[in-house]
């Protein structure tokens, strides 16, 4: 009779700076890690820019790195999940990148955490005092995800109406991993002013700032689908992802974090 093969497990987080990729035993000890630096373009003031694609190649290689050097096979791993910063992915309607710069360049689609172009947005916002915004520490910031949608819309309209899905960085990754466009309830609660208790988005909100078009969607292209984080999602990694990602087809995937909840989370017993 043959030793049964140890599973193991792949965290990814994805910081402002880089992207790293850890292989842990099932006692949760890390193995082997790995990380790749992530480009950053500022085009002007209060105006920090990213690539999806870029994003995801470090993610690819720091995942295959951390594999090799771990000497763990592919197909021991049980389970992969993601957190990332809280920053916002432009895709097209065929799920290309779409650009959120100036320059009009579309591989320029995230808009970063801390780009704060969207300040008078978010103060427009706060001056309605709608209710949602008793649920994100009574006032919306600029870094989070609705005043960077209203900015698109007023200062970049064409990106802001082509645009086929609005994604937190976490969810553009899980995505991208499983083909599931299912949101995580962490992302969209923190950062999108979805209510988690009612388990429901508020159409008057959308409404009285000026994303009307959003609620007039029912939503689709910020999240119909929510889920708890670590539910798995869709058939696991696609065979395209397990690829580039260096795993076996259908490695489970889980809902993701920010990376900030995640840390809070790790550091404090009782919320882990």
């Amino acid at each position: 009779m043959t030793k049964e093969a140890k599973q193991h497990f792949i965290g990814i987080d994805v910081g402002t700076g880089s992207a790293r990729a850890g292989v842990f035993d099932e006692g949760g000890q890390l193995v082997a890690s790995a990380k790749r630096p992530i480009k950053t373009f500022r085009p002007a003031p209060d105006h920090v820019e990213q690539s999806s694609d870029d994003i995801w190649a470090a993610v690819c290689s720091s995942v295959k790195q951390a594999l090799a050097d771990s000497g763990v096979q592919s197909t021991t791993v049980a389970g992969l999940g993601f957190d990332a910063t809280c920053s916002l992915v432009l895709l097209d309607a065929d799920n290309r990148p779409l650009t959120v710069s100036s320059t009009g360049i579309d591989d320029h689609n995230i808009i970063v955490w801390m780009d704060h172009r969207a300040a008078d947005q978010a103060d427009r916002i706060n001056r309605t005092r709608h209710r949602v915004l008793n649920y994100v520490g009574g006032r919306i910031s600029p870094e989070m995800e609705t005043p960077k949608l209203l900015w698109l819309k007023e200062n970049l309209p064409d990106s802001y109406h082509r645009a086929g899905q609005f994604l937190d960085l976490t969810d553009f990754l899980t995505w991208r991993a499983t083909g599931d466009l299912a949101r995580s309830v962490c992302t969209v609660t923190c950062k999108w002013t979805y209510l988690a208790h009612e388990k429901a988005w508020d159409p008057s909100y959308f409404e009285q700032i000026g994303l009307n078009e959003l609620a007039e969607e029912g939503f689709a292209r910020i999240g119909q689908s929510i889920v708890e984080a670590g539910s798995a999602l869709g058939g696991g990694v696609t065979p395209d992802a397990a690829s580039e990602l260096g795993l076996a087809p259908g490695t489970p995937v889980g809902a993701g974090l920010i990376d900030a909840h995640v840390h809070v989370a790790a550091a404090t017993p009782n919320l882990a």
